[in-house]
């Protein structure tokens, strides 16, 4: 069963940044307020082994914010790609080709 919340008392300038920051991330101002609350959750419940042991499996929209992917990537080693020109020398082969 689905809970519908209510905040009341936002003000115009709060209300503004969340809607900038939903647009930043590609989602709805709904989309974002629920990222918001479940990644609230999430550090609570990392706090919190036993309540992480209850909790309900997060549901995803589907999008990811900079700063995830950001971190995503920094959790991955580069891994250099033989064989495949550089992106300088793809530039450089367009240009001298005029």
């Amino acid at each position: 069963m689905s809970v519908n919340l209510s905040i009341k008392g936002v003000s115009d300038a709060t209300a503004e940044r969340l809607r900038q920051r939903a647009e930043r991330n590609h989602r709805s101002l709904q989309g974002e307020l629920m990222a918001i609350i479940e990644q609230a959750v999430a550090v609570a419940d990392a706090r919190s082994p036993a309540v992480a042991a209850a909790a309900t499996p997060t549901v995803h929209q589907g999008w990811k914010t900079i700063e995830d992917l950001v971190a995503e990537r920094l959790t991955r080693p580069l891994v250099a790609t033989k064989g495949l020109p550089l992106a300088v020398d793809i530039v450089r082969a367009d240009r001298d080709s005029r």
